[in-house]
């Protein structure tokens, strides 16, 4: 228990990003979160929205509680508060902390916008936060009460993804995306700013520490300027692609 909690300091030697250790135990997480996704999906697609919601809100429980259980194990590592700074809720994938939320006990359009985070960001959080997270399992072993969190919350969001779209809870609606476009934005430039304050890398715009970002990165040659408006740009750029994409499977047949 002490040495997966890090009770003392970090015990073991990290596996390695990509290592086998690393790749199965992702893939295993997404695998079940995959398969919970569509059971809860299928069974309950054509019930009423009461029930429909029920796995929502227990996602949401969920996704929030290990990322409080998680800060309190490192506050108690720590002695301190202080990593509170360092695990302020700002990065991508900290959306679905409040989206998942939003969409499991929000009202009317706040909920619709909340249902389109999930279902828009949910599946690319849970990838890139496992199998994309070459930050996290190149500093820690795979078995320990950081990864192990990060899997939960980070699949918790896939899954969320998946159970919205396969339940047929999407929102998705056109008069929505602009407010979804500037939330985005503001959120990117609150992380920007907090990385200024106290010198850090929320949503990784300073830098890509390991993850796929190191592309974008190498691809400007590290400019402070244009690497952060290089991944803003493109997550914005995915959204509206995300949004064109999903319309044109989904179009409605003409006379129905």
């Amino acid at each position: 228990m002490s040495e997966f909690f890090g009770f003392g300091g970090i015990h073991g030697e990290p596996e390695g990003y990509l290592s086998w250790q690393h790749l199965t135990f992702v893939i295993s997480f997404n695998l079940v979160m995959i398969a919970l996704a569509v059971f809860f999906g299928l069974r309950n697609r054509n019930k009423d929205d009461k029930k429909k919601n029920v796995p929502l809100i227990v996602a949401a429980i969920v996704i929030d509680a290990f990322e409080i259980f998680k800060f309190i194990i490192e506050c108690v590592n720590a002695g301190s508060l202080a990593p509170l700074l360092k695990d302020l809720p700002l990065f991508l994938c900290s959306i679905q902390l409040f989206a998942l939320p939003v969409a499991a006990f929000g009202k009317g359009r706040v909920r619709e916008i909340g249902l389109d985070f999930v279902f828009t960001f949910g599946l690319m959080c849970s990838l890139l936060g496992t199998i994309g997270a070459g930050n996290d399992y190149g500093t820690y072993p795979v078995l320990y009460y950081h990864n192990v969190c990060s899997a939960v919350t980070h699949c918790t969001s896939g899954f969320g993804c998946l159970y919205v779209g396969i339940s047929g809870m999407k929102s998705m609606k056109k008069e929505n995306l602009w407010i979804e476009l500037l939330v985005f934005i503001v959120f990117s430039a609150i992380a920007y700013l907090a990385n200024v304050i106290i010198d850090y890398n929320y949503m990784f715009l300073v830098r890509g520490d390991g993850t796929p970002y190191d592309l974008f990165y190498a691809f400007v040659n590290g400019n402070k300027v244009l690497y952060p408006m290089l991944v803003v740009g493109t997550l914005l750029i995915y959204m509206l692609a995300f949004f064109g994409i999903e319309k044109l499977i989904c179009k409605p047949k003409k006379n129905q």
